[in-house]
């Protein structure tokens, strides 16, 4: 299994490599193919946290993926993967935020919404005051809970403003803003980790198969250039790369499957 799992890993990676030299179609269609498992993952996670069918996210993840290949350059030294899932999962949330409000609400509550702004205007002409919580849950004739929950979730349904203050210091305050990370120093951020892991990994090779995938890779140079420059033939620095790429991914295995759990 972990043997077939590196056969597939550096199938694509050499894939992504020989698009970025010569785009096409039908790599893009094979990288898309190999790369399916990780849309599918997203999408059941988005799919979790709103009311859109898992069908439909699926497919808009795709068109994610396509933009991460497009996009994706194999000698910046960062796994695909960690790559591609902004890409995937953006236009996603893209895709919702399009659909309507980011919160969804029952349409129970909804209609009991709409028929509290009537009831509460008459409770105010008849009492000369704002109705409290009980008054109004017996006017729609349902628990004081449920009304609470109502009033909830239609507060809950507006944005925030990205200006409004969440504490306050000595001298300024802090709005809601300040305290959103900063989505590119994240990004980058994780290409530096993904890139550390990397170079970590091909110091583990010896050095002609390193020299190899730096130079094809990282350079830009055909195998047939490299075997030129190293003595040995296109055939062997083909097998040594296809080596170093399996122990490199060995290698990686146990760190990835840490920092996923």
């Amino acid at each position: 299994m972990a043997s077939q799992t590196s056969s597939l890993r550096s199938r694509g990676m050499e894939l992504l490599v020989a698009y970025k030299q010569n785009p096409s179609v039908r790599v893009r269609n094979k990288l898309v193919q190999l790369n399916a498992g990780l849309v599918r993952k997203i999408a059941h996670r988005v799919s979790h946290q709103c009311s859109e069918p898992y069908e439909d996210l699926e497919q808009i993840g795709y068109l994610g993926l396509i933009r991460a290949i497009e996009r994706f350059d194999p000698t910046q030294g960062c796994a695909f993967s960690s790559f591609a899932v902004p890409y995937i999962r953006g236009e996603m949330l893209h895709f919702l935020r399009d659909r309507g409000t980011a919160v969804k609400i029952p349409r129970r509550w909804q209609d009991l919404q709409k028929e509290s702004q009537k009831k509460q205007a008459e409770l105010i002409r008849l009492l000369g005051r704002q109705p409290n919580d009980q008054e109004m849950a017996e006017a729609l004739s349902i628990a004081v809970e449920e009304w609470r929950e109502v009033k909830l979730a239609n507060k809950n349904r507006l944005p925030l403003s990205l200006d409004a203050t969440v504490c306050q210091q000595m001298d300024s305050a802090i709005t809601l803003g300040d305290t959103l990370p900063d989505a590119h120093y994240q990004l980058l951020q994780t290409l530096e980790e993904d890139r550390q892991q990397l170079q970590r990994a091909l110091n583990q090779l010896e050095d002609k198969t390193r020299s190899a995938i730096e130079f094809v890779f990282f350079k830009g140079l055909s195998r047939k250039e490299v075997a030129e420059q190293i003595g040995v033939s296109p055939m062997t620095v083909t097998r040594r790369i296809q080596r170093g790429i399996e122990q490199m991914v060995a290698y990686l295995q146990p760190q990835l499957a840490q920092s996923d759990s």
